[in-house]
């Protein structure tokens, strides 16, 4: 056998390897660890919300992956998902002072209760676009740190 095709074949085998190993990585399930600080109080609870694409971030409920709220009982507070494929996700979190479940807000649209976003985005007028929000879950451990927020 040539050297040319030897090298042809070692080639060949390492690609295969490569793609077997793509695909095995692609196909596990992860945990999310998000770890939300920059609560001013532990009154009501925390809801976060993990969406898997643009669509109704960060709003819509209908539209949600996953969702957990729980009461606040230590600052920096840690909730935990788990069996999320590999791909990219965005959470919202809201502190639901009153426990309705929703982001309250007041007569001009402006959010009354504490939130934040995955990669923490500037706030200013509006919530950030789903790819302001983004994230990478690739490992079988992500963790994920989220600054709360209050206009």
């Amino acid at each position: 056998m040539s050297q040319k095709w030897t090298v042809s074949i070692i080639l060949l085998a390492a690609l295969g390897n490569l793609a077997w190993s793509l695909s095995a990585r692609a196909n596990f399930n992860g945990k999310l660890t998000v770890e939300i600080d920059g609560l001013n109080n532990n009154e009501g609870q925390v809801c976060v919300s993990i969406f898997a694409s643009s669509q109704g971030f960060p709003n819509d409920r209908q539209r949600v992956l996953k969702r957990q709220c729980t009461q606040i009982s230590e600052i920096p507070l840690k909730m935990t998902f788990d069996d999320l494929k590999a791909g990219s996700y965005a959470v919202a979190v809201i502190q639901d002072l009153n426990g309705d479940g929703t982001l309250n807000r007041n007569s001009l649209g402006m959010p009354v209760e504490p939130f934040g976003f995955s990669r923490n985005p500037d706030v200013r007028t509006s919530a950030p676009k789903f790819g302001d929000a983004a994230f990478v879950l690739a490992g079988p451990n992500t963790i994920i740190q989220i600054q709360m927020k209050k206009l």
